[in-house]
């Protein structure tokens, strides 16, 4: 999975929605539908007007209403039309969702730290992370083929769906997946294309990417 197919010198940015209230009681929301805040609002103007300078050519996301609202943002600033996936939502955690990150370590200490060792764990009892990778990363790679070159694709998306796709994407071994660090709110994060497939270029950034001067371009 590589993405290379038609052309080269093409880009995605994998962009994590804005602040919701779970968010800030640090509570797993995986499937659960839940809204921006007015921050989250805001985070998502202000994230939708730097990206715009990337003159992005689609606009890709998952179906869940953060994600939508982040998303009508740039579509907004771009006229470009948003198209929203189930595929990219974030990873399904059965008995965890809606607990606290406390609450988690507490009632499911054993099965925590069993997934923080990388080892494949369904989270209470929901998706294994490389089960989100194979729902999600093939809608990126669907989408960036119908890229043209140089083009840019924004994917609206979570922060586990996020890393496990980069994870995939980029060819790492899935226990390797948490050195990707998380994604703050409507940070977002970059993979470019080259000759020999995908390249995470910026991470958990908030602000547009800059050159590489130097002799590892």
């Amino acid at each position: 999975m590589n993405g290379t197919k038609n052309g080269r010198g093409r880009r995605i940015v994998l962009w994590r929605h804005g602040q919701t209230s779970w968010n800030l009681e640090r509570r797993f929301q995986g499937t659960t539908d839940i809204e921006l805040t007015d921050t989250g609002r805001a985070q998502a103007r202000r994230a939708a007007r730097l990206l715009a300078g990337l003159a992005p050519h689609a606009i890709i996301a998952s179906d869940l209403r953060r994600a939508m609202d982040t998303a009508a943002e740039l579509a907004t600033v771009t006229s470009l039309k948003v198209e929203h996936h189930e595929g990219l939502r974030e990873t399904y955690a059965g008995n965890w969702q809606g607990l606290t990150h406390e609450e988690i370590v507490e009632k499911y200490g054993e099965q925590y730290a069993a997934w923080k060792r990388g080892e494949p764990v369904r989270r209470g009892g929901g998706e294994l992370e490389t089960e989100v990778a194979e729902r999600a990363a093939p809608i990126v790679e669907r989408h960036v083929d119908g890229l043209p070159d140089g083009g840019t694709l924004v994917v609206v998306s979570h922060g586990g769906t996020i890393r496990t796709t980069i994870g995939r994407l980029i060819g790492l071994e899935p226990r390797s997946w948490e050195a990707l660090g998380g994604l703050s709110n409507c940070c977002w994060s970059v993979l470019g294309e080259g000759a020999r497939g995908w390249r995470l270029l910026e991470h958990n950034a908030g602000t547009l990417p800059e050159p590489v001067l130097g002799d590892d371009d």
